[in-house]
């Protein structure tokens, strides 16, 4: 909320319930936010643009999968909200089914899911659904309803226990992601940039700083060196570095920079400097507060 308002905040989030980013906005926001799901990430972010929403709640990376480039690249291509937090949150993907497949679980026809949760779970598919076919859906939440509203299927979903609570689906496999240490990285997106919020005390937090850096167009060799001198000789630290095409031809890419230090006077600004001394585009995508369960 605004300084000295008491409103009740919007929190938009890829819908519909109970996907992990509805998990997610439930765990790191207090009690009295508003959660209000959106079929896709853009509708999501979107609405936040158009004022339905105080908050855009999105998926960014997973620690399996990678990053969720079409959360990247619709903000730096169509709508460049600033980054105003940051949450990563334990992903523990189950195998649910309805109720009345509970006992045939070991039979399924076909295996419902999210592409990514699916993919973190090829190990286990592999190894006990050799031949069953995968179907994807816009995100789990929306598969385990398709489960939930079609009894008469036998199909099984990759979803999370809040999932299974919300469509009243069985668990019959527990913890079936490839590899424990799988975490998602979500951003909270904001058109404020200075708006200010409350999230669960139990949460530990860090200060983060995300730049946007593009080369030089001439090529220059050695650029994407000097880059990385900039921030290396002032000691900050880069926990990602990574690059997406500008979609203006082969090989013209942007660069996402993390870097682990709240914003300052000093250091980030003069490293931004440098940069566009050297002739790189450089823009601050948001200086905001990482929160982890």
């Amino acid at each position: 909320m605004h300084k000295g308002e008491k409103i009740v905040m919007k929190v938009g989030y890829l819908g519909p319930a109970a996907t992990f980013t509805h998990l997610a906005v439930s765990s790191c926001f207090q009690n009295g936010a508003e959660h209000v799901a959106y079929r896709t990430i853009p509708e999501c972010i979107d609405a936040a643009v158009a004022g339905e929403v105080d908050f855009a709640f999105v998926p960014l990376e997973n620690a399996l999968e990678g990053s969720v480039n079409l959360t990247i690249d619709y903000l730096i291509h169509e709508q460049p909200l600033p980054i105003v937090g940051e949450m990563t949150l334990p992903i523990h993907q189950h195998l649910l089914v309805h109720p009345s497949r509970e006992n045939a679980w070991k039979e399924l026809d076909k295996i419902y899911s999210h592409s990514h949760a699916i993919a973190q779970c090829h190990k286990f598919l592999h190894r006990h659904f050799p031949s069953v076919p995968y179907e994807y859906a816009n995100s789990t939440g929306a598969a385990a309803k398709f489960v939930s509203d079609h009894p008469e299927l036998n199909i099984g979903v990759i979803a999370n226990d809040m999932a299974a609570s919300t469509y009243e689906l069985k668990i019959v496999k527990r913890d079936i992601q490839d590899y424990r240490d799988n975490h998602t990285r979500f951003v909270i997106l904001s058109p404020d940039e200075n708006i200010s919020f409350e999230v669960n005390s139990k949460l530990s937090s860090r200060p983060k700083t995300t730049l946007m850096v593009m080369l030089p167009q001439d090529d220059q060799s050695g650029a994407l060196h000097r880059v990385l001198s900039a921030f290396s000789w002032r000691n900050l630290n880069l926990s990602k570095i990574e690059s997406r095409p500008t979609k203006t031809g082969l090989g013209h890419y942007f660069f996402i920079i993390d870097i682990e230090k709240a914003f300052d006077d000093v250091l980030i600004p003069g490293a931004m400097q440098e940069l566009e001394a050297l002739g790189c585009k450089v823009k601050l995508l948001g200086a905001y507060q990482s929160y982890q369960l």
